[in-house]
This record gives structure tokens, C-alpha cells and sequence, in this order.
């Protein structure tokens, strides 16, 4: 099955699929519904048809979870490569703020050609991560391999370097710039607090101490230094 082919809402589907099954091993009509703000029922719909596509474009079980196809995950990696290089290049080339390029590029990913894609990166310098850290898939759509940490498991002590943040919410985005935490900043642990799970920590060339919750720091990912 052609790119062309793919409505913009079977794309939305297979992108939401890969990013759920990357941090759990399959996707539910439940965590599906929740992210793209549909009612379950219509998931268990659009999962049927797409488990019955030529050539399938899921594996999917009732009550069992969802994957992807090997067709169905290079259909997802086509669409987060043109967001992500998206993302980037609103952000580097035409100057919008970082808490503002996830929308724009989720309304231009379905439209863009692959001649636009590959001017783009070639623009960029072939980046290989957007804005915010998360990786962009390469030109033959395979995802590069990374290894970080949650911030969220760091103690007193430690220093580490921001790889990636939270890309959908914007006035978190806005917050974390104002306080310095984005991709490249280096942070040390300041103290850890076991009944609230808050972490104090300090930025580096920065003099004031920022106290974070659980809330943020489980959606940030780090590298120790």
C-alpha cells in the first residue's frame, strides 16, 4: 500500500500505534482512544478495518493490544520522520517558537511530498533529532538507537544532559525554556525528596534551584555526564 493511499486519519492511527508500542509492548484501544481523543469504540472500528487492509497495516486482538505490521511501522516512520523534520525546520529555518512547531507540523506531515521531505533535510544538514530531542527516522526510515534515562529515576549527586522533553505540551515547553531545562542543558541533582518524589536540581550557569514533581520529571530524559 502507497503513502497516497492513507487517509490523514490512518496515519494519525499508525503514528500514535508506533509511539505507544515504543514504551509498552503493545498499544490498547483504551491508551489509543485517550491520545487521539476518540471513543474507544471508534478505535476498535479503525483497528478492524486496518487488520484487514491489503497488505495488513496491524495485528490486532480483541482485549489482546495492538502492533504494528511491517508495513504498518514503515507507514508510521514515514509520518514522524516528515513531523520531526517539520519541527525542525519551523523551528531552525522559518524561527517559531519551540512550544509551537508540534501543531504546525502535525497539520503539515500529510500533505508535504517526498521531494519537500528530502529538501528539508538536506537543508537541515540531515539532523537527526527535532527541537525537542526525539529522534528523526533516517532516510530508510529506521529509527536511530538511543539510550537515556528518565529524570525521574536520578538522586542526589548526579549530573546529567538533557536529550529530550515533552513535545505536546506548550506552556510546559514555555516553563522549561524559561527555567533553562532543554536539549543540550546540564543539570546536577540537588537533593530528592522519597514521599513526594520531587527532585531539587540546578542548572548549570544558572544560580537559581528548581524544585520539579514526579508530573515532569517522568516525561524527561537524560544522559548521565
Amino acid at each position: 500500500m502507497k503513502r497516497d493511499q492513507l487517509t490523514e486519519a490512518v496515519e494519525d492511527y499508525l503514528k500514535t500505534i508506533y509511539e505507544l508500542v515504543s514504551s509498552h509492548e503493545r498499544a490498547t484501544t483504551t491508551q489509543i482512544a485517550a491520545v487521539l481523543d476518540v471513543k474507544p469504540a471508534s478505535v476498535t472500528g479503525m483497528l478492524q478495518r486496518l487488520a484487514k487492509s491489503d497488505p495488513p497495516l496491524v495485528e490486532y486482538q480483541k482485549h489482546q493490544g495492538v502492533q504494528l505490521t511491517a508495513f504498518g511501522e514503515k507507514a508510521a516512520l514515514e509520518v514522524i520522520r516528515h513531523h520531526r523534520l517539520l519541527e525542525r525546520f519551523l523551528y531552525e529555518i522559518l524561527g517559531f517558537p519551540w512550544d509551537k512547531v508540534h501543531e504546525e507540523a502535525h497539520r503539515l506531515e500529510h500533505v508535504i511530498s517526498e521531494d519537500f521531505e528530502e529538501r528539508m533535510a538536506i537543508v537541515l544538514g540531515n539532523p537527526t533529532h527535532d527541537p525537542h530531542g526525539d529522534p528523526i527516522p533516517n532516510r530508510d526510515l529506521t529509527m536511530p538507537t538511543f539510550t537515556t534515562l528518565c529524570l525521574c529515576d536520578l538522586r542526589e549527586g548526579q549530573k546529567t544532559t538533557v536529550k529530550r522533553v515533552p513535545d505536546t505540551d506548550p506552556a510546559l515547553l514555555c516553563y522549561l525554556a524559561e527555567v533553562g531545562i532543554v536539549p543540550g542543558a546540564q543539570l546536577e541533582v540537588e537533593g530528592y525528596s522519597p514521599f513526594d518524589k520531587n527532585i531539587t536540581l540546578k542548572v548549570e550557569d544558572r544560580d537559581e534551584i528548581i524544585v520539579l514533581g514526579p508530573g515532569i520529571t517522568n516525561r524527561i530524559y537524560v544522559e548521565l555526564s
